[in-house]
Order: structure tokens, then C-alpha cells, then sequence
């Protein structure tokens, strides 16, 4: 790709531009602060650039501190999230996005290699919260709670912390030694995680607790059924429950040859686990074509890879025994369109994929809640139920579903909560303009394409469960670190200082940035030129004759 100049064809029309100092000036300088897009595309909201920043320079404790103030679990998400704040990146225009994800995983690792802990400041309130689930978007809002001061007791159903991580997520792509130090140490933070315990009375509980506010985030465990007509079928088993019991250590006997009907991230997962369980054959049934089907492209190619085949375009129809009768179809203005024609299919087990609910049915006579159509509860913008101190988040509302997205829901939801009890509103802070790759001057950068993870060859991952996906060394992280170009906010690299003709930049320090002279600025623009992360604006100038009465005052951009 052709590196370019900053186009300032679009610049606001500053008149005729004087040479000199002081009134003939028509345009000023200002420093300041642009949202990149990677943290605008960040659902658990994390100041990713901030973080790669400090982990560019050596400084990788700082970097994971800066990291988990919004996100309590990196060395999960580096594993898990299909970071789409890499799809949002700036750097893709130039090369490849930087590997995001890759340095999160490895800031994770590390801090568990080298016992990190989270630091409390927070005085303790004196209120206590319930939080029911102990699922990523539960955890979230406890350890946010817990370090704003708060006393947190989360009930959990199940057998093990986590909810759909351990529960939803094959060991292949998150080991659970990994899921369980970062939930360990949000224990050891303060947070009292009770396991075996399913609430089935929210007013009772809240109630014999003393509980001042309860925040709900049960996952969606239960599996979507499907209306096959079926004449002494085989097994049939749903992905939610096959995943959860090969986790507690009970896989059933599949067969030789399985069946997974879904084409989503769960059913490619399912086929793989299948493999690895000692099916020889693996098949994928689909209704839509790859083009339109829900998984992420990097999970389908992954399945394929390790021996999974997929029937695109098909729909089961009937099964009797062991035998599967499937409509081919058509996609027609993105929809499947059955065609009468039909093949058949054997197999000893079915794995449908079809989707998860949640379960809400306990909080059926709660006074004030209300449901959508598919159970989910309708929440407010401040997340609170129509029962005051009664809120909720991830899988249990209307969205999309995923770790990311529930953890984000859990912090937003620990802000409104902490509000609520303190008794003022929580405002969010307003965001600032996002930067585009057009605002940017990249033309003096080299090429520096991304450092990809290694990752066990495909024919031999699905032998067992052992990771699939390696972290990076330290060179490595920090040299991903390093291609940031740091879009919208100055890192300092003196490139307004040494480029101002005028002499008119103060350097102030490490980590002050810089400050204008405008007695000696003549407003030629080579700073904003030069700028690479476009952490400079010009701004149109007050004619002098409009002047006199305008007290004048020298500013500092403060950071």
C-alpha cells in the first residue's frame, strides 16, 4: 500500500496566511486527545493503547495494572476474545492489525508467572451486593465492586467458577489451569465466591443476606432444541450439555461417525471435541453457506484443518435410527430456501448446536420484572431491573454473547450499582472523536508485519486437548507492542520539536509531553504535518482587529 501525507486539501479556509509572528498568525496548534479505534471497538472497554504503550517500553507489571482496570482476566481474553478492536485497527491499512489479543495474553501470563496481585484502594462502603453467577459477566461486576470499596458474595449453580468459559469453551483453546489462577486471584482480592448454590428466591436472598443491592448474571446453559421428526433415533445430545460433561469429566460414547447440526463457534467446537474423543468421522451440517454462517472464519478454517468436514447448505429433515435425510438449499437474498432435493446421511450420534437460552424462570414472581419473548430480561440504561437494586447483565439481557461483551456488561453494570448505593447518578464520561487512518501520517514508518503465535500443526491438534495456541516470548510481545502507532494521542516522539522552524515547542518531560510558545508560533503547520498519530489540531484563529477587547491567556493542554 502507498504511504501518504496527511491530506490537508480539507483544511477549515484560514484566509491568506501571513509570514511572521504574532497577530499576522491565522491558525494556532493545539494538542489533543483522539479515541483510537481500537478502544472504541473494545466491548470490555479496555485503554488498549494506553496498555501498549507501557508494555512497548519494558514497563509489562504498569502495562497489566493499566490493563485490568476494566478487564480482570487478560490471560483469558488474549485466549478467547475475538478481538475486534484488531479488526478496528488503523495499522491494517498499512501491513497487518497489531496483534492485540497476542500482547494481552502474554501481559496475562506473565502476571501469573510472577504472582501479580490487584491492588484495593478503595475504603470499605459497609454495603454488601449479591451477584448470582459466576460467569464471566458476574465476575466482572464482583471484582469492580470489590475494588470501588464494596463487600461481594457471588452464588454460583455450578460445580466450578467461570459459567460458560469452563462450561462453554474446550480446554483446547482456554486451559483450565489459565481460567482458574485468574479466577483465583480475584478471590484473593476479596471477592467470596459460594459454589453448589442455585438462588432460587432473589427477594428471600436479598433479604436473609442483608444484601443492599443484587446484581444477575446466570449464563445461557440451556441448549436449543430443534423439531425433527424422529423414529427411534440414536443419541441426540445438545452442545451445551456434551461440552459441559466432557469438562466434568463424563464424555459420552459417541460412535464412530457424529453428526453437529448448527454452523456457529459452539457447533465447530463440538465437531473438534468429537475428534478428539475417538470419532473417526466428524460432520458439520449447516443450512446457509459459509458466507452467512455465524462462526468466525480462523474456527471453521481451524475445524476443516483438524479432519471436521461441513455440509454447507443442507437442513436436517427426518431421522430414523442412524439415518439422517437432509434438504439441500438455496441461499436467495440471504435467506436458506429449501430446493426438494434430498440426500442421506449415517451416523451414530446427533449434537444439536442450535443456539443456548437462558434460564428465568426463578425470577418469574419477582415484582417489577419484565421479559422479552426469549426470556431475557428487559433492563434500563443504567442496567437496573423494573425492581429497584435488582440489576443485570450478560447472557440474562437482550445482545450479543460473548466473554468480552459479558464482562464489559459486568463493569458498566458495577458502575451504575456503586452509584446507586452511594446515592448519585453515574454519568459515563463523553467519548472523544475517533481518529481515523486518514488523519495520520504514516509515510516515514517501515513495514513491519505482525508477529503471528505459533500453533500446533492442525493434523496433530486434534490428538488430544493440550493447547492449540502458543503465547509469544517477551521479544516478541514487545515488539508487537512496538507497532502501535499510538492513533490519536501523543507518545511523545518529537517529531512537532524537531520539526518547528520556530523553535516555538517546550519538550516538558517524560511524560508531560509538550507545550506551544504561541508568541513565537507563526501557525505554518509543519507540527500538524508532521505529527504521525495526528495528536495536533489547528484552530482557526480570532482576527487581531476582533482582539482588543479579548483578554488573552497563554494555555497548556493538560493530559
Amino acid at each position: 500500500m502507498t504511504h501518504q501525507h496527511k491530506d490537508l486539501t480539507n483544511k477549515p479556509d484560514l484566509g491568506t496566511h501571513a509570514e511572521g509572528t504574532g497577530p499576522s498568525r491565522t491558525q494556532r496548534p493545539v494538542y489533543t486527545d483522539f479515541l483510537p479505534p481500537c478502544n472504541n471497538a473494545c466491548p470490555a472497554g479496555e485503554n488498549i493503547q494506553a496498555w501498549l504503550g507501557l508494555a512497548q517500553a519494558g514497563h509489562y507489571k504498569e502495562a497489566w495494572q493499566k490493563l485490568i482496570e476494566e478487564n480482570p482476566m487478560p490471560a483469558i481474553h488474549g485466549r478467547v476474545c475475538y478481538h475486534p478492536c484488531e479488526s478496528s485497527c488503523n495499522r491494517g491499512f498499512v501491513d497487518h492489525a497489531v496483534s492485540i489479543h497476542a500482547v494481552e495474553r502474554f501481559l496475562g501470563d506473565k502476571a501469573i508467572e510472577e504472582g501479580w496481585e490487584v491492588e484495593i484502594k478503595a475504603k470499605p462502603s459497609g454495603k454488601k451486593i449479591l451477584v448470582v453467577g459466576a460467569g464471566p459477566s458476574g465476575l466482572s461486576a464482583a471484582y469492580q465492586l470489590n475494588r470501588m470499596g464494596h463487600q461481594v458474595d457471588v452464588f454460583e449453580a455450578g460445580p466450578l467458577p467461570g459459567g460458560m468459559m469452563h462450561f462453554g469453551i474446550p480446554a483446547y483453546r482456554l486451559p483450565r489451569n489459565i481460567l482458574m489462577e485468574e479466577i483465583n486471584r480475584i478471590e484473593r482480592s476479596g471477592v467470596t465466591i459460594r459454589l453448589n448454590y442455585k438462588v432460587q428466591d432473589i427477594a428471600a436472598e436479598k433479604a436473609a443476606g442483608n444484601y443492599d443491592a443484587v446484581f444477575i448474571a446466570v449464563g445461557a446453559h440451556i441448549g436449543k432444541k430443534a423439531d425433527i421428526p424422529a423414529r427411534d433415533a440414536g443419541q441426540i445430545l445438545d452442545a451445551v450439555s456434551f461440552i459441559r460433561e466432557v469438562e466434568l469429566g463424563n464424555a459420552p460414547k459417541l460412535g464412530r461417525r457424529v453428526v453437529v447440526y448448527g454452523g456457529g463457534n459452539t457447533a465447530m467446537d463440538a465437531a473438534r471435541m468429537a475428534k478428539r474423543l475417538g470419532a473417526d468421522e466428524a460432520f458439520i451440517i449447516y443450512r446457509r453457506d459459509r458466507e452467512h454462517m455465524p462462526a468466525h472464519d480462523f474456527e471453521a478454517d481451524e475445524a476443516l484443518g483438524e479432519g471436521v468436514k461441513i455440509h454447507w447448505l443442507r437442513t436436517i429433515k427426518s431421522i430414523d435410527q442412524n439415518a439422517f435425510t437432509v434438504e439441500v438449499m438455496n441461499i436467495v437474498d440471504g435467506k436458506p430456501v429449501p430446493t426438494g432435493e434430498f440426500e442421506t446421511l449415517e451416523a451414530d450420534s446427533l449434537i444439536l448446536a442450535l443456539g443456548q437460552d437462558t434460564d428465568t424462570s426463578f425470577l418469574r414472581n419477582v415484582e417489577g420484572l419484565s421479559f422479552k419473548e426469549d426470556g431475557t430480561l428487559i433492563v434500563g440504561l443504567d442496567m437496573m431491573t423494573g425492581a429497584k437494586g435488582i440489576f443485570a447483565g450478560g447472557d440474562m439481557v437482550p445482545g450479543e454473547r460473548s466473554v468480552t461483551i459479558a464482562v464489559g456488561h459486568g463493569k458498566k453494570a458495577a458502575r451504575y450499582i456503586n452509584a446507586f448505593l452511594r446515592g448519585y447518578p453515574y454519568e459515563p464520561k463523553k467519548k472523544h472523536p475517533i481518529v481515523g487512518f486518514e488523519s495520520l501520517n504514516v509515510w516515514y514508518r517501515t513495514d513491519a508485519p505482525k508477529q503471528e503465535q505459533p500453533h500446533v500443526p492442525l493434523e496433530e491438534a486434534a490428538k488430544d486437548f493440550t493447547e492449540i495456541v502458543k503465547g509469544l516470548n517477551e521479544s516478541e510481545a514487545k515488539y508487537e507492542a512496538s507497532r502501535c502507532y499510538s492513533c490519536g494521542n501523543c507518545f511523545e516522539c518529537d517529531g512537532c520539536y524537531g520539526a518547528c522552524p520556530e523553535g516555538a515547542i517546550i519538550k516538558l518531560g517524560p511524560g508531560k509531553r509538550y507545550h506551544f510558545n504561541y508568541t513565537l508560533c507563526t501557525g505554518c503547520a509543519v507540527c500538524f504535518e508532521q505529527c504521525p498519530c495526528h495528536a495536533i489540531d489547528m484552530k482557526v484563529e480570532i482576527p487581531f482587529s476582533d482582539m482588543e477587547s479579548i483578554p488573552v491567556k497563554e494555555e497548556v493542554e493538560e493530559f
